[in-house]
């Protein structure tokens, strides 16, 4: 079982920056790919970014590229989403999953966390 819990969502103007966190709690936490998605209003929830077990592979979409950055800190339990250059288009609730195997599915993964609202305005 694991437990994740997001924070570090908020209100940023366009061009700015925010880091997302999302806390671990359970075993073997360490073994598990994390990913990030987020879901805006009326549209289903996407991809954004994964990392692997001991952070070795890093994967994003397209539309986040160049932009967002997904680490992770075992010794920490904790895993970040840095995002720059932010857009209105990235507004959305993020939310950090884990599963046992890389995927850009939501399907893939076992646990979410709860999601941290993300809004991008002037």
């Amino acid at each position: 079982q694991v437990q994740l819990v997001e924070s570090g969502g908020g209100l940023v103007q366009p061009g700015g920056s925010l880091r997302l966190s999302c806390a671990a709690s359970g075993r073997a936490f360490s073994k598990y790919v994390i990913g990030w998605f987020r879901q805006a209003p009326g549209k289903e929830r996407e991809f954004v970014a994964a990392i692997s077990w001991r952070g070795g592979t890093t994967y994003y979409a397209d539309s986040v590229k160049g932009r967002f950055t997904i680490s992770r800190d075992d010794a920490k339990n904790t895993m970040y989403l840095q995002m720059d250059s932010l857009k209105p288009d990235d507004t959305a609730v993020y939310y950090c999953a884990a599963s046992l195997q890389i995927s850009r599915s939501p399907s893939r993964y076992d646990y979410w966390g709860q999601g941290t609202q993300v809004t991008v305005s002037s």
